[in-house]
């Protein structure tokens, strides 16, 4: 099992300005002795580290738990996409050894910067580009650049944000189609802090539909399994959120094969992170 985004952070480092005052859960520290043994309970043997700070200096602390803990298999930073200048000049100055890709966080705000010739230039550098597209404009301008540029591998992280707390899905699984003709693209099977804050209660029987529809569309071999630990942390605990992710996926009638990709394989060719023991 890969666990393919969460994060680190110290409260005292840096601001969230995605976490509002009644995030008090979140209002911590989040760090790898507090992930090791969690990763272990649930028979996951790596990880993805996310960027959750849009600053250079998240991109040091990044490299440097990264450094620090041996379970994180890749990094995705921070690159601020909206200016191709400035994301190539901290591409050049951070430490990238473990990147294996890149990230700003876009809320619900235009795409409309999106530059062809700097995701060329991530493509060419082996990165992926990791987004969170959750509007009809946003999904729009990713499967356009996917088109564009063929060559970059793009991850929709939390599953492109699923209105379960609704239950009305038609909208969302015409997003979900959009980004599923593109080949380039893959999905994380997890969910994100918008969908959690609004969300009364934890559901494995609201997120199995939605796991469905997301094999339907995507396939195993273009999903992940991804736990957004500590965010979850909201409305589930970290063992809880991968088994019930799981079981959705089991119940979508994702055979053992399968079910290897959406654990391990998907991750590691996607990420091209180092194939482990």
């Amino acid at each position: 099992m890969i666990d393919t985004h969460h994060h680190f952070w110290r409260t005292a480092l840096q601001e969230q300005p995605w976490r509002s005052p009644t995030h008090t859960q979140l209002a911590v520290d989040f760090e790898p002795a507090d992930l090791a043994p969690l990763l272990e309970a649930s028979g996951v043997e790596a990880t993805v580290l996310v960027e959750s700070v849009d600053t250079p200096e998240e991109n040091d602390r990044l490299a440097a738990y990264a450094a620090a803990f041996p379970q994180v298999a890749g990094v995705v930073g921070w690159l601020p996409l909206a200016d191709p200048a400035i994301a190539r000049a901290e591409l050049a100055r951070a430490d990238r050894s473990q990147w294996c890709g890149v990230r700003c966080l876009v809320a619900r705000d235009s795409l409309d910067w999106l530059d062809p010739g700097l995701m060329t230039t991530l493509a060419a550098a082996d990165l992926v580009w990791d987004v969170v597209p959750v509007t009809d404009a946003q999904v729009a301008a990713v499967a356009g650049l996917a088109r564009r540029v063929p060559e970059l591998r793009i991850v929709v992280d939390h599953l492109a944000r699923p209105p379960l707390e609704t239950g009305d899905l038609d909208a969302w699984v015409n997003r979900l189609a959009t980004l599923a003709a593109c080949p380039n693209v893959a999905l994380k099977l997890s969910i994100g802090i918008d969908l959690l804050t609004t969300w009364p209660r934890w559901d494995p029987a609201a997120i199995a539909p939605a796991v469905a529809h997301a094999v339907a569309a995507f396939g195993p071999e273009r999903l992940m399994f991804a736990s957004n630990w500590p965010v979850v942390t909201i409305r589930a605990d970290y063992a809880t959120a991968l088994r019930d992710l799981e079981a959705a996926v089991v119940a979508a009638g994702v055979d053992d094969a399968g079910l290897a990709e959406v654990r391990a394989g998907t991750a590691t060719r996607w990420y091209r992170l180092p194939r482990r023991r």
